[in-house]
């Protein structure tokens, strides 16, 4: 069964961002800057858990998973936004 979570990270270091990045982009969809949104399997978590702790710092880094609810039977996806309108980022993300 799958999972949906968000991953959501602060990475202090711009190296360490882009690789962060890199990681997250494998598992999931990116929502905006540093968010991504994960349908996951319990191994599948591990993994990207696994990934990611050997690439942060845990005394300057932060990565959190929220954890949404099973992926399937949800309905469908609704994003709403305060501000500026949320758009599919369907273009290439560029970390610097």
């Amino acid at each position: 069964m799958r999972t949906t979570y968000l991953v959501c990270y602060y990475i202090a270091n711009d190296k360490r961002l882009r690789r962060v990045f890199q990681v997250c982009k494998n598992f999931g969809e990116h929502l905006q800057f540093s968010v991504f949104e994960c349908d996951l399997t319990s191994q599948e978590k591990l993994e990207l858990e696994r990934a990611l702790g050997e690439l942060i710092k845990n005394d300057e880094d932060q990565v959190i998973f929220v954890t949404l609810g099973p992926a399937e039977g949800r309905g469908d996806r609704v994003i709403t936004s305060l501000g500026l309108p949320y758009t599919k980022l369907d273009a290439p993300c560029f970390v610097f």
